[in-house]
């Protein structure tokens, strides 16, 4: 069956693919699912074969030269454990697996979702929530682990009065749970924004590129801003991905 795509967020809509019941336990798959699945094997074979350390003739070597593809993933290790330590001071290499793994994941998937008829796994609050609070569960409990009660220092700013902390607890403690929130927030609406609006522009672009006359030859502007808005929706999958990886090691070195 086909599915056409009457409203530009319909895009975003969890579609049943198959249906898997179980005794009383619902296993079916959707297209959630399969593109988590598709992100994952994507890295997977990317990393595979961009990564043999075999030359022409099957033999190991120190001297083998790397592909473009293995350039590529080792330029994205590279810069991911250099922002790791430009801004986490104590302890950063323990912390690059987790970065590099958040980093692909969400790049991928903000990859993936510009494929035509794709969707966007990370214009989804329930994956983006699931990676900031993740993340800010982690560090809580890695923060106390550490600090003991010290750790909620962290609400009461040093020589403040009672009476000031009445008034300075409640913010400050507000303020940190909107952390993960907006992490989360920031995300989900850009790269849903982005897809909604090159859709539009897409679809507009369609119509007018179909009329059968003369006057769709000049109309093929519409198609001209597409691709140009596809190229700002490829800067906005790294620049947001770039964005939570940062966010995310400033909230590890505040609490380290």
């Amino acid at each position: 069956m086909t599915y056409i795509l009457n409203a530009p967020l319909e895009q975003f809509n969890i579609l049943l693919v198959s249906q898997i019941k179980i005794l009383n336990f619902d296993l079916s798959l959707t297209n959630f699912f399969l593109m988590n699945v598709l992100t994952l094997l994507s890295f997977i074979i990317v990393i595979y074969f961009s990564s043999s350390n075999k030359n022409e003739l099957k033999e190991n070597t120190l001297y083998f030269c790397p592909n473009s593809w293995q350039k590529f993933i080792e330029s994205i290790s590279e810069a991911t454990a250099q922002l790791v330590s430009d801004i986490i001071m104590v302890g950063n290499t323990k912390y690059f697996p987790l970065i590099s793994v958040l980093f692909n994941f969400i790049f991928f998937s903000n990859l993936l979702g510009l494929i035509p008829y794709s969707f966007t796994v990370t214009s989804h609050l329930i994956i983006t929530f699931t990676l900031s609070f993740s993340i800010f569960i982690g560090i809580n409990i890695t923060t106390v682990r550490k600090y003991k009660m010290k750790a909620f220092s962290l609400f009461l700013p040093a020589n403040t009065s009672f009476i000031l902390a009445l008034l300075l607890v409640p913010i400050e403690f507000i303020s940190y749970i909107a952390k993960p929130i907006s992490l989360g927030v920031r995300l989900f609406i850009n790269l849903m924004a982005g897809h909604s609006l090159l859709k539009v522009i897409m679809g507009f672009s369609w119509s007018m590129l179909v009329l059968e006359n003369l006057v769709s030859f000049g109309l093929i502007t519409p198609m001209i801003i597409t691709v140009i808005l596809f190229g700002l929706e490829l800067g906005v999958a790294l620049i947001q991905t770039y964005v939570f990886v940062i966010l995310t090691c400033i909230y590890i070195q505040d609490a380290s």
